[in-house]
């Protein structure tokens, strides 16, 4: 096992130096925490991950959640890890003082569950669930509902899931055709199947919340028809004790990578006996749980950059330990009689380590951003404010869900190269990592959705006013860095890569307005590519704005040296990844369409 899963002095550099989370600390809902409090609050957790997550990491790919007598069985830490994140307010943090939570800044409670995923990525799943299941009753339910359940909820001893998927709807949502019968009693009776439902159930839960897409008999046909109802595990009865609600295992997955992390086929109402309680208004249910879903995205980001950085720390502890052939000397040859030379001393190494370091830091960067962007929403004292970053937020959300994810399976399988035969073997955590990381750009809206999202819903939204503002933020930090000799060429390729940018929206746009809307989106993928190394490319030059400030600071918080490899990892970013858009908007400026015209009987 690697001796480190987490770069600490790094994330405090991003979440109080970059994203500056003092200055959420003097608005209203956050004014009873200061920097001090929120940083033991981070420590606390990385004690704890410390202690009961990175020990368990190995042991519970090797012993994965099973099916077995109508549960699941997972490991031991489950419990513990539930209980424990109740009893320290992770689960609570970020509700209200009135509901039960901290008023902690999600921003800061992102930065504690990342340490959290970057330790043990099979547990964190849990407790997390459990508070975007209590999110959802306190915003929507009522008082009964916030009453009977969220208490539990947020101590851990009770789980929460969503349960969206079915069998013939995945992210086609408008098909589910779980069903809902009103009774007299004011319940509703569940009937209808569940798929990949994280956390659906295991040996330790005295109850899960499950919150269930379902249509009422005779609602709308399409998306507009469903409707989201509280559906336990087990009901409450009048005197306070628990009766089976007829919800029940069917199966768990047996999964590529997270296999601690179990991962169910849920039946509800097999004995028609299956209650379940409407939660805010009819037909109301898909907009309700997608309110809520902002949050998952980032959740999902955020497990993503965590895995990475976790086994970007293995792969680089291993290139400093292992010697392996030497140097080429000034002839173009090697001196045998010279000691082997580390790994991390060869270029090529170098590269894949510095490129780790680029996807992982950066992604770090844009899941606090995101969550800056949703703090400033939630606390905005004006209609301005608050519309301003909810379009940034909207643009962003696609962005942090999917590089996270995509570009962080890249980095992973680095880590994995760096060390050669010894990064397939299971010996070592980077296959373990590779595995657990694919699983990211599934979740919560494939990559494909999110791309379709980000060209055909957020560039267009509010007549391109979301796309503007992104800009304008971008544009700030070029001319920061323009003032800068050694950045100011850097600033340079990243106004062109903006530019850049406009022309290919001018190009696709006039589809769009044709109606020729699968021609428009038919290389959203590609798009969001090009988005994305844009948007980390403005992170990273931001860093090193930071770092050349604070380089002429004789009171500077970090060594010279720590400064110097933000900049050092900036310009890689920008001489191995910014031109990398260049083949990418040859790809989305050449109209060949070869993906849409052709029969699929060409795809042989």
């Amino acid at each position: 096992m690697p001796k480190k899963y987490v770069d600490l002095e790094t994330l405090k550099y991003i979440l109080y130096d970059i994203h500056k989370l003092e200055d959420l600390l003097s608005r209203e809902r956050f004014q009873e925490h200061d920097l001090e409090s929120l940083d033991l609050f981070i420590d606390s957790v990385k004690e704890f991950s410390d202690r009961e997550l990175f020990p368990y990491f190995k042991e519970m790919d090797e012993t994965p959640a099973y099916h077995k007598d109508g549960t699941v069985i997972v490991h031991k830490q489950v419990q513990k890890v539930m209980h424990q994140s109740g009893e320290m307010g992770i689960i609570a943090a970020s509700f209200d003082y009135k509901d039960g939570g901290l008023q902690i800044p999600f921003t800061a409670l992102q930065a504690a569950v990342y340490v959290m995923d970057a330790a043990n990525n099979h547990l964190p799943g849990y407790p997390s669930l459990t508070q975007g299941a209590a999110e959802l009753i306190v915003e929507f339910g009522n008082e009964i509902l916030k009453e009977t359940y969220v208490p539990n909820m947020l101590a851990g001893i009770w789980g929460g899931t969503m349960c969206l998927t079915e069998p013939q709807a995945g992210s086609s949502l408008s098909d589910i055709v779980t069903k809902a019968t009103p009774t007299k009693e004011g319940y509703y009776k569940i009937s209808g199947q569940k798929i990949f439902i994280s956390g659906g159930d295991h040996q330790f839960a005295e109850n899960i919340v499950h919150l269930v897409l379902a249509r009422i008999e005779g609602a709308p046909k399409g998306t507009k028809g469903i409707s989201l109802f509280v559906v336990p595990k087990n009901r409450l009865k009048e005197d306070g004790t628990l009766e089976y609600n007829d919800v029940m295992t069917v199966a768990d997955f047996q999964k590529m990578g997270q296999r601690g992390y179990c991962t169910t086929h849920l039946g509800f109402g097999d004995s028609d006996d299956c209650r379940g309680w409407l939660v805010g208004e009819e037909h109301k249910g898909l907009a309700q749980m997608f309110l809520m879903m902002n949050g998952a995205r980032i959740a999902v980001g955020r497990g993503a950059a965590a895995i990475s950085m976790a086994a970007y720390r293995a792969s680089l502890q291993y290139a400093n330990e292992r010697p392996q052939g030497r140097k080429l000397t000034s002839t173009g040859k090697k001196n045998p009689s010279e000691k082997q030379s580390l790994i991390i001393e060869h270029p090529d190494v170098r590269r894949m380590l510095l490129l780790q370091k680029s996807i992982v830091e950066g992604s770090l960067s844009l899941v606090f951003l995101a969550s800056k962007y949703h703090d400033i929403v939630i606390t905005a004292t004006s209609k301005e404010e608050k519309e301003k970053y909810h379009l940034l937020l909207e643009m962003i959300i696609p962005i942090v869900k999917t590089y996270p994810s995509e570009a962080g399976a890249e980095s992973v399988d680095n880590g994995l190269q760096v060390l050669g035969g010894y990064g397939f073997c299971a010996d070592f955590s980077l296959q373990q990592y590779y595995r657990d990381i694919r699983i990211s750009s599934l979740y919560e809206g494939t990559t494909g959705i999110q791309s379709q999202d980000l060209l055909g819903r957020k560039v267009p939204m509010q007549n391109g006013k979301a796309l503007e503002l992104l800009v304008s933020e971008i544009t700030k930090t070029i001319l920061a860095a323009s003032k800068d000799d050694e950045l100011k060429q850097y600033a340079t390729i990243l106004g062109d890569k903006l530019k850049q940018s406009q022309k290919v929206l001018s190009h696709l746009m006039p589809f769009a307005m044709k109606g020729n809307y699968e021609r428009y989106l038919a290389d959203a993928n590609l798009f969001m590519e090009y988005m994305s190394i844009v948007v980390l490319g403005w992170l990273w030059l931001e860093m090193a704005v930071d770092a050349k400030k604070e380089l002429t600071n004789t009171n500077r918080k970090y060594s010279e040296i720590f400064y110097e490899s933000k900049i050092h990892t900036m310009k890689f970013y920008f001489k191995y990844e910014v031109p990398k858009t260049n083949s990418l908007v040859e790809s989305l400026m050449n109209d060949e369409t070869l993906t849409i015209k052709k029969d699929k009987e060409h795809i042989i």
